[in-house]
C-alpha cells in the first residue's frame, strides 16, 4: 500500500513539473510575442488553464501527504508542496509582468505602425498631389493646343474667307465695269438708232416732196397740154 502512494506521490510531483515547465515555456512566448493583442490572449488563456490544473495538482499532493502514515513523509511532501506552491505563485508573478511588457511593446508597435501609416497616407497623398498637378498641367497644356489648333484654324478660315471676298469684290468689279461698258453701248447704239430715225424720216420726208414735186409736175404738163386754154 505505501509503494503504491509512493508511485502516486511520484506521478502528481511529474506532473506538477511538467506543468511549471510548460507555463515557463507559455510565458516566454508571452514575453516574445509580437502581437496581434489576439495572440497574447490566446497564449493568457493557455497559461490560466496549465495553472488550473497545477494548482488542482498541488492540492492533490497535498491530500497525499496528509494521507502518509509516517510523520517525516508526510512533512516532506508537505514541504514540497509549498516548495512548488511558491513556485506556482513566482510564475503568477512572472506572468502579470510578461502581459504588462507584451502589452506595453504591442501598443509601442500599433503606435510605430499608426505613425508610419500616417506617413504613407501623407507621401500618398503628396504624391498623388504632385500627379494631379501634373495631370492637370497636361490638360490645361492639351487644351491650350487644343484652343491654339482651333484659333489656327478658324484663322484659316478667315484667311479662306477674305480671299472669296476679296475674289467676289474682283468679280463684282469686273461685272461692274462689264456693265459700264455694257451700259455705254447701249447708250451709244441708242443715239445711233435715233440718228438712223432721224436720217429715215428726213428720208421719208425728201422722197414725199420729191413725189409731190414729181406729182406737181405731171400735174402741170397735163394741165398745159390737156387744157390750154385755162
Amino acid at each position: 500500500m505505501a509503494s503504491s502512494e509512493d508511485v502516486n506521490v511520484r506521478i502528481c510531483g511529474q506532473e506538477i513539473i511538467k506543468y511549471d515547465l510548460e507555463i515557463k515555456a507559455l510565458i516566454q512566448d508571452i514575453i516574445d510575442c509580437p502581437g496581434p493583442l489576439s495572440a497574447l490572449t490566446e497564449l493568457n488563456s493557455q497559461v490560466k488553464e496549465k495553472l488550473n490544473q497545477l494548482r488542482l495538482r498541488i492540492q492533490d499532493l497535498e491530500q497525499m501527504a496528509q494521507e502518509q502514515d509516517t510523520e517525516p513523509t508526510r512533512l516532506s511532501i508537505l514541504a514540497e508542496t509549498e516548495s512548488q506552491r511558491r513556485q506556482m505563485l513566482s510564475n503568477q508573478t512572472a506572468w502579470r509582468k510578461a502581459n504588462l511588457a507584451c502589452k506595453l511593446a504591442i501598443d509601442n508597435t500599433e503606435k510605430d505602425e499608426l505613425l508610419h501609416v500616417g506617413e504613407s497616407l501623407g507621401t500618398r497623398q503628396r504624391k498623388v498631389t504632385k500627379e494631379s498637378l501634373v495631370e492637370s498641367s497636361s490638360s490645361i497644356t492639351e487644351s491650350l493646343m487644343s484652343i491654339s489648333r482651333m484659333m489656327s484654324e478658324q484663322v484659316k478660315q478667315s484667311e479662306d474667307a477674305i480671299g472669296t471676298l476679296a475674289t467676289s469684290s474682283r468679280t463684282v468689279q469686273e461685272t461692274n465695269e462689264e456693265f459700264k461698258n455694257m451700259t455705254g453701248t447701249i447708250h451709244l447704239g441708242r443715239k445711233l438708232i435715233l440718228k438712223y430715225n432721224r436720217r429715215e424720216l428726213t428720208d421719208k420726208l425728201l422722197i414725199f416732196l420729191a413725189l409731190a414735186l414729181f406729182f406737181a409736175t405731171v400735174l402741170y404738163i397735163l394741165k398745159k397740154r390737156l387744157i390750154p386754154f385755162i
